[in-house]
């Protein structure tokens, strides 16, 4: 399993991305902070023609195509350990996708596979208020093992 996990983070990452469009959790900086030990550059983005999606039983978005935009931000200065560490910690059903942002700009996206879908697009305020904390921790707490030496 951890030899196909590999396989496929360095398949996502073979296009060799520059910039990337997050629209969900890694939008906060505590969770950016636990997972890369640091808050990278970033700069507001729309996606146009994209929606981050409320998912079922889950408390992070997906970015579905819709006929409506999809707020977020660039990160910009992600080395490429950092590119491995949050390709690592995205889950296997998103792809590695590079997308239109307005203004002209692209970025590369984790894009949902479209199941479990909600209609309702994902609350980020809710987030904050419910979830943040605890999936900060968790996320620190996964990055705490990927870098720890294996016993």
């Amino acid at each position: 399993m951890e030899l196909q996990h590999q396989r496929t983070v360095q398949d996502r990452l073979a296009a060799e991305p520059d910039v990337l469009f997050v629209y969900g959790t890694l939008q906060f900086p505590e969770v950016l902070q636990a997972l890369l030990g640091r808050i990278p550059r970033s700069t507001p983005a729309i996606a146009r023609a994209w929606r981050a999606a409320a998912l079922d039983r889950r408390v992070y978005p997906g970015l579905v195509e819709a006929e409506q935009d999809a707020n977020g931000l660039l990160l910009d200065d992600l080395s490429a350990k950092e590119w491995r560490a949050l390709d690592s910690f995205e889950d296997d059903k998103y792809a590695l996708r590079e997308i239109h942002l307005v203004g002209g700009a692209h970025g590369w996206a984790y894009i949902w596979p479209g199941i479990d879908v909600l209609p309702e697009n994902w609350d980020p305020t809710r987030f904050r208020t419910d979830h943040l904390t605890a999936y900060a921790a968790r996320c620190g707490a996964l990055t705490a093992r990927r870098v720890s030496p294996a016993s």
